[in-house]
């Protein structure tokens, strides 16, 4: 494994650790001494993603994790939570056993765990991935945010969960306390 810091082709492994479908290795360059991290992952058959206009593209993971980087930064979300995210989708979407997805149900998905994550990311998500034409579309989904309403578009994703089955994130333990007008 090439060295990120200085290029020499060989390193040594002083680390290896189980991760779900993938292996994390600590390793070290030979030359210069610095450590750093590689991920494993075996590979799957290809998953294509149907875009709006019909091109398919092949899934790209670390397209959905920058993308889900950019929706988080300056946000406190661990890269840990990022991470987990992305291989919660990428094996919910490969669990599924099919050879195309829509990519409008990857950007669902992401909605929804982002919505109870944290709020800020999930409204940026939102407005990349739905495309608010207007400030009022932008204002109308902060609202539903803050007032608890669901997405409008969740029947549109009821009609696909015999093929793509949603997984609700769990939520916390802690009560819910019911909220008094002052």
């Amino acid at each position: 494994m090439q060295c990120p810091y200085c290029d020499n082709p060989d390193s040594k492994v002083t680390d290896s650790r189980a991760l779900g479908d993938s292996i994390r290795r600590r390793r070290e360059c030979v030359r210069c001494g610095l450590r750093f991290t590689t991920y494993e992952r075996v590979q799957t058959a290809a998953l294509l993603v149907v875009k709006k206009d019909g091109r398919r593209q092949e899934f790209d993971r670390n397209k959905l994790l920058s993308r889900i980087i950019t929706a988080c930064a300056k946000r406190p979300i661990s890269s840990q939570q990022i991470e987990k995210m992305t291989q919660d989708i990428e094996s919910q979407l490969l669990s599924t056993g099919k050879a195309e997805v829509p990519s409008y149900i990857i950007g669902e998905m992401v909605m929804e765990r982002l919505r109870s994550l944290d709020r800020v990311a999930y409204v940026r998500w939102a407005s990349v991935y739905k495309d608010f034409k207007d400030v009022e579309s932008f204002e109308q989904v902060v609202k539903d945010l803050r007032e608890g309403r669901p997405k409008e578009d969740s029947t549109q994703l009821s009609l696909l969960k015999d093929d793509f089955p949603m997984k609700r994130p769990q939520q916390g333990r802690g009560r819910r306390r019911s909220r008094t007008p002052a």
